[in-house]
């Protein structure tokens, strides 16, 4: 990459300083440029360049997310329009998108500007909503999630694919998941996982009470609709997890898949399937990650720690 721009995305409350320091320093070799947006201005120190959003998603080659695997979704939507690559560290906490953590970006920065990476193409659903005259539209690369308020009943709703009636809902969500987002939501719905490679989509109700109560899986060429059935007073629209509106009765949301929409950074992809696959299997673990020590023996605890003090 010769004298890329590189632009830094960062978790809103973690303390990222090791890594902002690191690319502070990069930036100071002259190997490239570094920009940030206003709104991480206070964040970041002020000896790298911030600029307003519409100049950052058109100058830079690529981006650097500082977080989990939120601020990864987030950054990856930023540049949509222009889909950059994006290289992840990790300062969340499972980290399925994310590959590097903080001490390993000096070396990162090195195989970057040596070309030595590849890029793993990411697709999205595009969703329009369409609700008492207005249209919204949304990217989701994980997941669109319908989901009951409390205290405001299920979430109702009929769904239609290529305009042909396909049957209905009634659940406390619905969740519509990419490949990479079937290890989300929809998963812990007890949804399939989808092949990374396949492209298409799945449908996965959450506590499912009447209707289609199992997940359908839809090709990449299938345009498919929710109609917000009557039942439903208010329901939370989340993108990524991110709450982004409400919808109710009456509301319809179009949807289809967006091939090759994000490009992600990996510098070893195989390495990154392994770890994925364990981080993946620990989730059906009984017990929360602070526990899992306590699966390892004793002796080999303080064996390790010994090691670790040493």
């Amino acid at each position: 990459m010769d004298q890329p721009v590189v632009g830094l995305v960062v978790h809103p409350t973690k303390n990222v300083q090791e890594s902002v320091t690191t690319l502070q320093r990069w930036n100071a070799s002259g190997r490239g440029r570094l920009i940030a947006r206003r709104i991480d201005a206070a964040r970041i120190g002020g000896v790298i360049d911030v600029v307003e959003d519409d100049e950052f998603t058109g100058t830079v080659d690529l981006v650097v997310a500082l977080g989990g695997d939120g601020t990864m979704l987030g950054a990856m939507r930023l540049v949509a329009k222009r889909p950059v690559p994006v290289l992840g560290v990790n300062y969340g906490n499972v980290g399925f998108l994310v590959e590097i953590e903080p001490p390993e970006l000096e070396a990162a920065l090195d195989r970057l500007s040596a070309g030595d990476y590849q890029l793993e193409p990411h697709h999205a659903l595009e969703a329009r909503l369409s609700w008492s005259g207005a249209r919204t539209d949304y990217l989701a690369f994980n997941d669109l999630t319908i989901v009951r308020r409390p205290g405001a009943g299920q979430v109702s709703a009929d769904l239609s694919v290529g305009g042909l009636g396909y049957g209905y809902y009634r659940a406390d969500a619905i969740v519509a998941a990419t490949p990479a987002g079937s290890t989300a939501y929809n998963y812990a719905a007890g949804g399939p996982v989808l092949s990374p490679a396949l492209s298409g989509s799945v449908v996965t109700p959450v506590a499912p009470m009447a209707g289609i109560d199992r997940s359908v899986v839809l090709a990449a060429r299938e345009r498919y609709r929710f109609e917000i059935a009557e039942g439903t007073r208010s329901a939370a629209l989340e993108v990524d997890g991110l709450v982004v509106g409400e919808v109710a009765t009456g509301a319809q949301i179009d949807m289809r898949l967006r091939k090759d929409a994000g490009s992600v950074v990996r510098l070893d992809a195989e390495r990154h399937g392994r770890t994925g696959r364990v981080k993946l299997s620990l989730l059906d673990l009984p017990v929360r990650p602070d526990q899992l020590v306590e699966l390892i023996p004793s002796d080999l605890r303080q064996k390790l720690r010994r090691e670790v003090e040493d």
